[in-house]
């Protein structure tokens, strides 16, 4: 097959991160777009890119994209496309999509047109009236934004921040893929000691060891586009070999602490399957009491918010406490996230950079402070 262009959706504040991502992986075209980055590539990228993204959310192959303001013109921009390209026989094909500013704005009739649509044309080429839908998956999926249609066959199946090594999270996970991202944008390499004194279930412990080994987030797990039909299985018996070459030897300094015994036994756990159990030291503690472990490094944490008032109430009381304690932590960079508006008052100092983030659907800044000589 030719090439083709793909679209991968992320978290917003994560495009560019993602974008960088992919331009380092050798993809072609690269461009980035509010929530989402385009890239061009063969087959190949397909494996390429599910295997080694870290802050994307999928990687979905560009079917069509036209105008679409009538059911009639949804309906015959699919029916036009060359799904059997795609979709074998006896393949099974579910829709699902999302409408945004649009005059097609019910996505239950839009997905039941895109179905319609795709069933007929499928059906003439494959000479038959009736499709069993008794094969593998291939997802479709639909964007209709500002009367834009987007039709997409996904790749990865299970979301990208699905790394396989978190089976279970704490009361509030942090998504792997802002992880991710949070330690990327301190520009960590393995070389510092990076501490994270609100650890939970390991999320960021665990994706600073996988950027620090260079181990591609996607080596241990599966993506559907492995059962298509038309991708050869060498290509991703390449991707993961490529992805084991390219890892490091050598061990890291990286620590976990948290007040709650058991999210620290889930955080070990979690290492555990991750397979980076022995880069990372989790320890018990309260991260406005316990010595800092060394005289200098990265901190990096997603203390509580409270998104209720009695939590708000108590989160800034920490933040205070925390910003105390570390008043004179001079050696150490110092990565915060936290919806709290004025963080920077409870903490008692005003970052030298923040950046806007979303955890989940919470609006969130990203406060950086990494210029040791300034206090106010």
């Amino acid at each position: 097959m030719s090439d083709f262009e793909f679209a991968v959706p992320t978290l917003f504040g994560l495009e560019g991160i993602a974008g960088d991502e992919l331009r380092r992986l050798n993809m072609e075209n690269v461009r980035v777009e509010n929530g989402r980055v385009l890239f061009s590539g063969d087959a190949s990228a397909i494996a390429r890119s599910n295997m080694n993204l870290r802050t994307g959310e999928r990687v979905l192959l560009v079917l069509a994209d036209f105008k679409a303001t009538t059911f009639e013109e949804l309906f015959q921009g699919v029916y036009r496309t060359n799904l059997e390209d795609f979709i074998p026989k006896n393949g099974a094909f579910p829709v699902k999509g999302h409408c945004l500013n649009s005059q097609l704005m019910s996505v239950p009739d839009c997905q039941a047109i895109v179905k319609k649509a795709a069933s007929k044309r499928l059906g003439e080429k494959y000479g038959v009236s009736w499709l069993p839908e008794d094969g593998e998956k291939y997802q479709l999926q639909f964007s209709i934004m500002n009367d834009r249609a987007v039709l997409y066959l996904d790749t990865s199946g299970v979301g990208l921040h699905k790394r396989g090594y978190r089976a279970i999270g704490n009361d509030a996970p942090l998504r792997e893929t802002l992880a991710a991202a949070m330690v990327m944008l301190t520009k960590y390499r393995g070389r510092e000691f990076l501490w994270d004194p609100f650890c939970g279930s390991g999320t960021i412990p665990i994706e600073a060891a996988l950027i620090a080994k260079n181990r591609a987030p996607g080596i241990n797990r599966r993506f559907a586009s492995e059962k298509f039909a038309w991708m050869d299985e060498q290509l991703w018996r390449d991707a993961r070999g490529e992805a084991i070459d390219r890892e490091f030897r050598g061990d890291y300094r990286i620590m976990g602490s948290d007040n709650d015994p058991k999210c620290i036994s889930l955080a070990m756990a979690n290492a555990r399957k991750a397979g980076v159990e022995k880069l990372i030291r989790f320890e018990d503690g309260d991260a406005t009491k316990m010595s800092l472990p060394t005289d200098s490094g990265i901190l990096i944490c997603n203390p509580p918010y409270g998104q209720r008032m009695m939590e708000q109430r108590s989160a800034q009381r920490l933040y205070e406490a925390l910003g105390r304690h570390l008043k004179f932590a001079d050696g150490w960079k110092k990565y915060i996230i936290t919806s709290e508006p004025e963080f920077e008052h409870y903490f008692g100092r005003r970052a030298d950079k923040k950046r806007k983030l979303y955890n989940g659907m919470i609006k969130c800044d990203y406060y950086m402070y990494t210029d040791h000589s300034r206090r106010k």
